[in-house]
């Protein structure tokens, strides 16, 4: 499955991990931008691998981001842990590459944007996810250059 895309071209698969839903986004390396998908959900932190399997398939990203919540202070807590056991659970199944993304303040920083966007009705879980997700994509690319 794992493609030779030239860096710089690469396709991208974002993850926000959560224990009941996993935000979804795409990301271009060409454009440096992404876009929100969906979540898929989890059960105490294991996804409905048919979904994961219908975004990876659909998209067939050269490689996967998965956001890794931090304290403030950038300590880990029980949920980085969990995040990374995630990622490495996708690498296995899949044969992708995962990379990790600090992922503080992305949700905060999605709601504000989905609010700007669309107001109250704009702040639904599968929204905020998937922006969560396209933003952990987003300081993913600017990390690199």
């Amino acid at each position: 499955m794992a493609s030779k895309a030239v860096v710089g071209e690469r396709t991208i698969l974002g993850f926000d991990f959560g224990k009941k839903y996993i935000g979804v986004a795409v990301g271009q390396e060409l454009t440096g931008s992404a876009s929100p998908l969906g979540s898929v959900k989890a059960r105490d932190g294991i996804p409905d691998w048919d979904g994961m399997t219908k975004f990876i398939k659909e998209w067939q990203p050269d490689f996967i981001v998965v956001g890794l919540p931090l304290n403030m202070d950038g300590s880990e807590q029980q949920l980085t842990h969990d995040a990374k056991k995630f990622g490495n659970r996708v690498s296995g199944r899949f044969g992708l590459k995962v990379e990790f993304q600090d992922e503080r303040l992305t949700t905060a920083t999605a709601k504000e944007a989905l609010f700007a966007e669309g107001g109250y009705r704009n702040l639904k879980k599968d929204n905020i996810d998937a922006a969560s997700a396209k933003l952990i994509i987003e300081s993913y690319f600017e990390n690199q250059y």
